[in-house]
């Protein structure tokens, strides 16, 4: 049986598959160090680490976000706040945006 190439924009997630996830336990002052120096860098955490171990990084830009994850009654007590459904998800994390927008103001 012939073996069919992968398309080139499918190459680099069978790299990526390959790869292997690797956790630290540190002390926290490592921890915090090491999240600080990639912040102030514009890194992740990862490539931060990357970067300390001479690794190669991606050049491609990404996308700086904060995560949260949010359960069901975290949506009911959200909806309440700003008098929406819960089931209107959308419309409660443009609130939440708001409001973090709002909270960076007040603290800047």
């Amino acid at each position: 049986m012939t073996q069919r190439k992968l398309p080139e924009k499918w190459q680099s997630s069978v790299r990526a598959a390959r790869a292997v996830q690797v956790a630290f336990d540190m002390d926290e002052q490592l921890q915090y160090r090491i999240r600080r120096e990639a912040l102030d860098n514009g890194l992740s955490p990862s490539d931060q680490i990357r970067h300390i171990l001479s690794l190669p990084t991606s050049a491609k830009p990404k996308r700086p976000r904060l995560t949260v994850s949010l359960s069901p009654d975290d949506y009911e007590r959200l909806a309440e706040r700003y008098g929406l459904q819960p089931e209107q998800q959308l419309e409660i994390k443009h609130k939440v945006m708001d409001e973090l927008l709002e909270y960076s103001k007040s603290k800047g």
